[in-house]
């Protein structure tokens, strides 16, 4: 089912926390800390010291809760609303599509959360903080939607993508805790696929949908996930430009059913069979720009290229495929 909206919006109940925590409250999550957990983590000193915006926390807060509930509208018309409701189940999906759509809940999960980190920087709230908030925000999230799918007959509670969303919530409050900054950003990209013959079009509208939005969020065979390293983060000294960056990227193709290439309608009948076509994993090494790197004073500009920095810049690639060949990309979407 995902990646889902990728929205920066996350549940309200931890904005209202946050708040509280802003005020004169005995809680401090800072002190949740892993270093109290492992002793032996190094944990990198917030060294920031700023001055809550009282007015911003409101409009954070405000923003939560109408993002929250636009959210769950449109997943609801969008995902749920067509199929019926059932007990509360659990579904094992891991082995389905070739694990692309696992690496979608992670990076939906660390985009999620690194919005709501930044929005409540903000606000004023410290680094570690809004690390905290913001992840916790994101899981939140994802764990409703999970809930959500666990009463659709269409799919289950999965365990494999609570994982996943882990891994993402996980690679952002990790790096703000050990380095006060993100040196590993995921990243998104998308191409659409040209589907050469009719049966082909067919089954790919009837799973990924027709139009370019509803295959940009379904259509697993043109979608690349990246973590994108920034080179000068890890090597100070270096002459290099601060924007530049290497990424390396996973993928998926030949993908026309979760399990196989073959399709049955309810009596059993074989409706599609394309076993002929190989489905295979992709992996890419590319070089990218760290868009917020770009020095600007437009604080607009400096915003767009914060929200942009979510995608994987189009750059050439090298391909290595789990047919064993390699592919060079002179431009990859």
């Amino acid at each position: 089912m995902l990646p889902a909206y990728i929205f920066l919006i996350f549940l309200f109940p931890f904005s209202t926390f946050a708040q509280e925590l802003t005020a004169d409250s005995s809680v401090v999550i800072s002190q949740i800390t892993p270093s109290l957990l492992f002793p032996k983590y190094n944990v990198a000193p917030d060294s920031s010291n700023p001055t809550l915006n009282k007015k911003r926390v409101k409009m954070v807060a405000a923003a939560n809760i109408l993002g929250y509930g636009a959210t769950m509208i449109g997943l609801y018309s969008d995902w749920y609303k067509n199929y019926p409701q059932t007990s509360f189940h659990f579904f094992d999906d891991n082995n389905e599509w070739k694990q692309v759509d696992k690496v979608g809940h992670a990076y939906s999960a660390y985009i999620e959360g690194y919005g709501s980190m930044e929005m409540w920087r903000w606000a004023g709230m410290s680094r570690r903080k809004s690390a905290w908030i913001g992840g916790l925000s994101a899981l939140g999230y994802q764990s409703i939607i999970e809930t959500m799918d666990g009463f659709s007959s269409e799919w289950g509670w999965s365990w494999g993508d609570m994982g996943s969303n882990f891994f993402g919530v996980g690679l952002l409050i990790g790096q703000e805790l050990q380095w006060n900054e993100q040196r590993i950003k995921f990243k998104f990209s998308f191409h659409k696929k040209d589907y050469s013959s009719s049966d082909l079009k067919m089954r790919a509208n009837s799973l990924y949908g027709s139009g370019f939005s509803q295959q940009f969020i379904k259509d697993y065979n043109g979608q690349t996930y990246w973590l994108s390293a920034n080179l000068t983060s890890f090597m100070r000294a270096s002459n290099l430009p601060s924007w530049l960056g290497v990424a390396f990227g996973y993928g998926a193709d030949g993908m026309f059913g979760a399990l196989s290439n073959v399709a049955r309608d309810k009596t059993g009948a074989i409706t599609f069979d394309r076993r002929d076509i190989a489905r295979y994993r992709q992996y890419y090494i590319s070089p990218d720009i760290d868009l917020t790197k770009i020095k600007t004073k437009s604080k607009f500009l400096k915003l767009a290229l914060g929200a942009l920095n979510a995608f994987k810049f189009p750059a050439p690639s090298l391909e290595y495929n789990s047919k064993g060949k390699f592919v060079f990309h002179l431009l990859h979407f």
